[in-house]
């Protein structure tokens, strides 16, 4: 008997990742996995542990476990070869460098099936290795389209000479209905922040270029010229984790650190802010921006990330040098001795995001690739 031909008219896509672990990229793709699933068949192969956002994912039974294990692992190759056979997908959409090499391997150098790489940060020190770069040249010669979450990427890309002729930005979206401005107060209370003090934060992992250190030091700064002030720091995982809880515990402003670990419902953390702060040194363009923004609270951003493609500097948020905490001391102080001009940050934030960045042109835009790739 042939294949059935209706249940052949839905493209289905194999995204391969490290994990569904905390973080932007793994939010992105459940985000636009979960919106597109009914339309598209969507699987997803975690090389490691599924990790902590996976039940996230709607459809549970398309998650698969490939149980790579520490290093390059040929049997994981192997393992991710039958996961191909098994789903038999249109595009194998991957995620950053390991995954496309385990992709690549594969699927036969991406002879057998489309490949559609996504690029989600800047590169860093390490990626702009000789060797490292050599790798991506390689196997970026496997995937049919290179995308980037932001336009400063695709630049960045093409001046490093790495596929030029095939890279399209697909600049990250948020879900609006979920990320909105809520009850202040009531966020408050369930955070335990004074009303009447200014709340200041940052969400993310726990790695050296989100640069925790630097907050924490611009925070203690603000803080001794008497301004109340409180930092909340919502994440967990990475390496740079206990040295961070170490740092807040051992500061002389620790009674007004808040560390909160993983949020489920970070739609509830942000609207508890006057003003989220991103110092990060690599980013594509980041989810928390977005989230805070669609959220009705305005951004202060490093300008190394790829903030500026989202925030009108001054208009709706600041993007600004905060290479030093003396830097960021000096614009977070500007910034929370005014706090009518940060609700009216916040509120122009939500109409740029709702206007330009939603969940639901990101997923089209999307959906239009897979099914392009399926039709070469």
């Amino acid at each position: 008997m042939g294949p059935n031909r209706s249940f052949e008219r839905v493209t289905r896509v194999l995204h391969v990742v490290f994990s569904l672990d905390a973080g932007g990229l793994e939010n992105g793709v459940i985000n636009v996995a979960n919106r597109l699933n009914g339309e598209y068949e969507i699987h997803v192969a975690c090389l490691d542990q599924p990790g902590r956002m996976a039940a996230r994912f709607a459809q549970q039974d398309r998650l698969h476990r490939l149980e790579r294990g520490e290093g390059f692992s040929i049997r994981a190759v192997a393992r991710l070869a039958r996961c191909i056979r098994a789903t038999r997908p249109h595009v194998l959409h991957t995620h950053n460098l390991g995954p496309l090499i385990y992709g690549a391997l594969a699927s036969g150098l991406g002879r057998s099936i489309p490949i559609l790489h996504g690029e989600h940060g800047q590169l860093t020190e390490t990626d702009l290795e000789p060797k490292r770069l050599r790798q991506r040249r390689c196997f970026y010669r496997c995937a049919r389209v290179i995308h980037t979450v932001s336009q400063g990427q695709a630049g960045e890309l093409a001046a490093c000479g790495l596929g030029a002729a095939k890279v399209k930005p697909v600049i990250n979206g948020v879900d609006t209905s979920r990320f909105c401005p809520r009850d202040d107060l009531h966020c408050r209370a369930r955070l335990g922040i004074p009303s009447e003090d200014l709340a200041i934060g940052m969400v993310g992992r726990f790695i050296s270029s989100k640069r925790h250190e630097t907050l924490i030091q611009a925070f203690e700064q603000v803080r001794s010229r008497g301004m109340p002030l409180h930092l909340l720091l919502v994440g967990a995982g990475g390496s740079e984790e206990e040295c961070v809880r170490r740092r807040c515990q051992s500061s002389r402003e620790a009674g007004f650190i808040h560390l909160f670990g993983f949020s489920e419902d970070p739609e509830h953390v942000y609207p508890a802010l006057d003003l989220v702060v991103l110092p990060s040194v690599h980013e594509g363009l980041s989810n928390v921006v977005l989230e805070a923004m669609a959220c009705g609270v305005p951004v202060l951003s490093h300008q190394a990330c790829g903030s500026a493609e989202v925030i009108q500097s001054g208009v709706d948020g600041v993007v600004a040098d905060l290479g030093s905490p003396e830097l960021l001391a000096q614009e977070l102080e500007q910034l929370v001795a005014d706090r009518p001009r940060l609700r009216q940050f916040g509120q122009r934030a939500r109409e740029k995001v709702m206007q330009s960045f939603s969940l639901e042109r990101m997923s089209r835009e999307y959906a239009a690739l897979y099914d392009s790739l399926r039709r070469d």
